[in-house]
């Protein structure tokens, strides 16, 4: 195992203040705030930590309440809602200096079998040969500021190779549509509530900034005001985050101030292995 993947497993891991008490460090990844896939992340990890082993989440669904501190420790707080023979169901909350900065439901089940189908993946070239996320940001670290340089240059525990690359400091208008490969990049212990974790994290990548597409916008364009204002995740089969994922997302609207994004993420078989959506404040100041 990487030393980068070690250092992110000990993010996610958490430290045990009570029985359904935790507390996490933050990690700054170059932006204003703590990034929410973070404490996303987190908040499933503490939901876990208070369940049978054998019940596995099949959903989540989180607000974003307050923009989170990188520089300080979370809390995640999680109360024990109910626990039926095949479900049961978690509320998690996260607390940065007194006040609530995310709100989350978890349901787990026990595994059993009933009817199957999903949507086809849809066909597009395989990870290889395509440059990753990180390899186009150091090729063009000259453009990035340079307070932030070094965050967002350095070695990620998570490779993300994007099918379309969008140029963010010139972008153009196309379509509210985005495919990423992504995988850890190193093997990852084979428990399923660390794959579920990590892929939580993983699903706030990319995700937002599809219903930015066809407004030829991005984060950096000055006058933006963007963030996530909830989350949700849908965990439908077995996977495996150290092999690659494709992630399939779109946004069809955007209202009000706000984009509505969803995705597809498939295994290198095409299984349909989880689902997401996500509403995100795209408002340009004047």
């Amino acid at each position: 195992m990487s030393e980068v993947v070690s250092r992110f497993l000990e993010l996610l891991r958490l430290k045990a203040l009570d029985d359904c008490l935790f507390q996490g460090s933050s990690e700054d990844l170059g932006f204003k705030n703590v990034f929410g896939g973070q404490v996303i992340g987190q908040s499933l990890m503490a939901a876990y930590r208070t369940v049978g082993e054998t019940r596995l989440a099949h959903s989540l669904h989180a607000y974003f309440l307050r923009a989170g501190d990188p520089d300080h420790d979370i809390i995640y707080e999680v109360t024990r809602i109910r626990d039926g023979r095949s479900f049961s169901a978690r509320r998690v909350i996260a607390r940065q200096h007194n006040q609530e900065i995310l709100s989350m439901m978890v349901s787990f089940q026990e595994p059993e079998d009933g009817f199957e189908h999903y949507a086809p993946a849809p066909e597009v070239k395989g990870p290889e040969g395509l440059k990753s996320e990180l390899e186009m940001r150091r090729k063009a670290a000259d453009l990035i500021p340079e307070k932030v340089r070094d965050q967002l240059t350095r070695e990620r525990p998570i490779e993300i190779r994007p099918l379309q690359h969008v140029n963010p400091f010139a972008p153009e208008a196309i379509p509210a549509v985005k495919q990423n490969w992504f995988r850890t990049i190193s093997e990852v212990p084979q428990e399923i509530w660390w794959h579920h974790c990590i892929l939580a994290y993983a699903s706030d990548f990319g995700l937002l900034g599809t219903s930015l597409h066809p407004h030829a916008t991005t984060f950096y364009q000055r006058g933006m005001q963007v963030t996530s204002l909830d989350h949700a995740v849908w965990f439908h089969r077995d996977f495996k985050v150290d092999d690659w994922l494709l992630y399939s997302m779109d946004s069809p609207n955007a209202s009000g101030g706000r984009g509505y994004n969803r995705g597809l993420i498939y295994d290198g078989d095409g299984r349909l292995v989880a689902s997401t959506t996500q509403e995100a404040l795209i408002r340009k100041r004047s």
